[in-house]
């Protein structure tokens, strides 16, 4: 793989389409129908348990020290890539097959109390998805100017950590309030907010709780988890048709996929080559375009240390 993060054209064979796949690597219609098949009952289960994991974490970072504390506030960070995740398949109507509880669900259980307005969210996300690094790409910010100088990325890094990002993000949303067309959606999200503090407080006894394992923890780290995740999907890459131009492969470990890539978000390159595959399937789908010669080693990075270390090769590649 080249050192720009891009892959070289000898690293890409053409192999599409085949007897299973279409030129765009979409599976076959009769292939399709069951890739992009929603389990309601798996994301039931999947809202459900992060609601209980969260509250379960509060209450234990409460009650048993300064210490449990640190460590739970440190384990938010996985809980808020996991209310991340659950919004982006509801925004892509993949949470329920019943659209209505799909965004119901969506807006109120997932999105709002991660303080995303996701009716906006959903028209910027479409708009990556349809030409990534094109005119409308809206993480253009994220995913451009890697490599870069180590330097820079903990400089930006730094900036994610002690809450510079999450501060403009939160002041966004509460000066929304105070405009006409975004007033609705903003103080919808506040009173949530709101409604969480209560919640946190009256299952803690602390009123403290919520700032402390929900509201900073969204503030700092899961922007730094943000941030890293971004450039491993696509740092560095460029525009184009084929999307192992566009987006990265990464091996997938267990710990990363715990701590910031859950749901099976890290095959990514499945994801942007169907949209409509739901983050259950998408395993099967990557095993699909693996076995079509589609993805190979020569493109996967095996780990995503390995892909941040290339994302600021600049410094070691001028040096060369």
């Amino acid at each position: 793989m080249s050192i720009d993060l891009v892959p070289s054209p000898e690293e890409l064979p053409d192999v599409l389409p085949t007897e299973r796949l279409l030129v765009n690597g979409m599976a076959i219609p009769e292939l399709r129908k069951n890739y992009r098949h929603i389990e309601n009952w798996r994301n039931v289960r999947a809202v459900t348990f992060v609601w209980l994991w969260t509250a379960l974490l509060a209450y234990v970072g409460v009650r048993f020290g300064p210490f449990a504390a640190i460590a739970i506030f440190i384990l938010m960070g996985p809980m808020h890539a996991r209310f991340a995740i659950l919004m982006h398949e509801s925004a892509h109507k993949l949470l329920f097959t019943n659209k209505r509880a799909n965004d119901f669900v969506g807006k109120w259980f997932i999105a709002y109390p991660a303080m995303v307005p996701i009716s906006i969210y959903r028209r910027a996300h479409f708009a990556h998805h349809r030409e990534e690094f094109g005119p409308e790409e809206p993480d253009m910010a994220f995913y451009s100017g890697y490599p870069c100088e180590p330097a820079d990325l903990r400089r930006r890094l730094l900036r994610d950590a002690v809450g510079i990002s999450g501060y403009k993000n939160f002041k966004s949303i509460v000066m929304a309030t105070t405009k006409s067309q975004s007033r609705t959606i903003a103080s919808s999200i506040l009173a949530v907010q709101v409604v969480l503090f209560g919640l946190f407080w009256l299952g803690t006894g602390a009123w403290w709780s919520y700032l402390l394992f929900w509201w900073l923890p969204w503030m700092t780290q899961w922007r730094v988890l943000n941030r890293l995740r971004a450039i491993a999907e696509h740092g560095g890459m460029l525009k184009s048709d084929d999307r192992r131009l566009t987006t990265h492969n990464v091996r997938q470990h267990l710990l990363a996929r715990f701590w910031f890539a859950p749901y099976n978000t890290g095959w990514h390159l499945a994801h942007h080559v169907d949209m409509g595959v739901p983050w259950h399937n998408l395993p099967a789908y990557h095993c699909e375009l693996q076995s079509a010669g589609y993805v190979t080693a020569d493109i996967t990075f095996e780990n995503y240390f390995q892909l941040w270390r290339s994302a600021t090769a600049l410094a070691r590649s001028s040096k060369a």
